[in-house]
């Protein structure tokens, strides 16, 4: 009984228990399996098409359910004809037609990824947001070379982080949201030539490397996973290219580093529901193209520096569920603010005076994390918290 309840820890084992024990303990009909019709390769306008029909079948037998009737038309020679497969001129030969993407988004689909699909060398776009397709992603997917775009979004994908994606030369967009994969977060996610990194709502657990600062997205959101430890110093590195950073819903702790004033290009900037400590870096009056702040849910202090409230371009600022103890005038000139559940004087909707009194008492302390250099610790709450 305990190995049985120790394998259906995983996401991925849980389906394959379940299946076996259906198999064995509920009689069922055993149903024919489709075979494709063959057609020789000289149906095919060129050898390209002709692997693409071989991968397409492969994957249609690998389709449990498609309630929508998606691929009904995946049969005969013309995979161009396919719903949701396009064809294009192949990149190294004008001349010849191939598949250069598939889109099966939104069409509920069930079943597995076939490492046949390999054979489609020259896919460039792969599409599966918001189906249910599971399992885990082959190793071969190494092999399809001209990958540009990926997203396997809002499906029941599991396992381990998929290290073949990793050695995708051509990948810029990866979108593996929603799913099940779990385990250690892979730093070399971060030395990748990645645009655009969409991991969030797995089970990711990892802390964030320091390499995180070599990344050259433009936009990484890993959300509601389980990301421990600090936020490197090293993002102030990502100057240049960050626009957008998520990291909402984790376990991410320690001071913030002053290093994130350096990102000059950065709109969005959540930390949210984490275990962040200490003031807000004065360097973040530097995030001049700053529109979205949310640091609420955490237990940062000290004051809110007026300077991060006149940035030119904030529109929307939260920090509610801290401990600040003020807030300058200019911050309630913001539209879009919510300061509630905090220590500060005369605002409605805060924290009782004896929660606050209790938090100053022990100051914060930002070297116990070992973070490399941090910020000084917030001042003393103002003395209407000592009476």
């Amino acid at each position: 009984m305990k190995k049985l309840n120790s394998s259906l820890s995983s996401p991925c084992t849980t389906t394959t228990t379940i299946i076996i024990i259906i198999f064995f303990f509920f009689p069922h009909p055993t149903l024919p399996q489709p075979t494709p019709p063959s057609y020789p390769p000289s149906s095919f306008p060129n050898p390209r098409l002709f692997n693409a029909y071989l991968a397409l079948q492969a994957w249609k037998l690998a389709i449990t359910a498609d309630p929508n009737s998606f691929t009904a038309n995946w049969y005969g020679p013309a995979v161009c004809n396919y719903s949701g497969v396009y064809c294009a001129p192949a990149p190294d030969d004008p001349y010849a037609t191939t598949v250069a993407g598939i889109d099966l988004n939104h069409a509920g689909i069930s079943g597995t990824l076939p490492a046949d699909l390999t054979l489609l060398s020259d896919l460039a776009l792969l599409h599966l947001n918001s189906n249910h397709f599971s399992g885990d992603i082959p190793r071969r997917f190494q092999d399809l070379r001209r990958l540009f775009e990926l997203d396997l979004s809002n499906n029941a994908f599991c396992g381990h982080f998929p290290a073949a994606l990793l050695r995708l030369p051509e990948l810029k967009f990866l979108d593996l949201r929603f799913n099940q994969f779990q385990g250690k977060l892979p730093p070399e996610i971060f030395d990748s030539n990645l645009d655009a990194i969409f991991i969030n709502n797995n089970h990711f657990q990892a802390a964030l490397p320091p390499n995180l600062g070599n990344s050259t997205a433009s936009v990484i959101v890993l959300a509601n996973n389980n990301l421990q430890g600090c936020l490197p110093p090293e993002i102030g590195r990502m100057s240049e290219t960050l626009n957008e950073i998520i990291l909402s819903e984790n376990q991410l702790t320690a001071c913030l580093p002053p290093e994130i004033g350096r990102l000059k290009r950065l709109t969005v900037f959540d930390v949210s529901r984490n275990n962040f400590v200490g003031a807000l870096p004065e360097s973040m009056a530097n995030m001049v193209s700053l529109e979205q702040l949310n640091v609420a849910h955490n237990r940062l202090s000290g004051n809110i520096p007026a300077s991060i409230c006149s940035l030119p371009r904030l529109a929307n600022f939260t920090f509610s569920d801290n401990y600040f103890c003020g807030e300058p005038p200019v911050c309630l000139k913001l539209k879009d603010k919510d300061d509630s559940r905090n220590c500060i004087p005369y605002r409605p909707e805060q924290r009782s005076a004896g929660e606050c009194r209790d938090f100053y008492k022990t100051p914060v302390d930002c070297s116990i994390y070992s973070c490399s250099r941090r910020p000084p610790p917030p001042p003393p709450p103002p003395k209407e918290y000592y009476h």
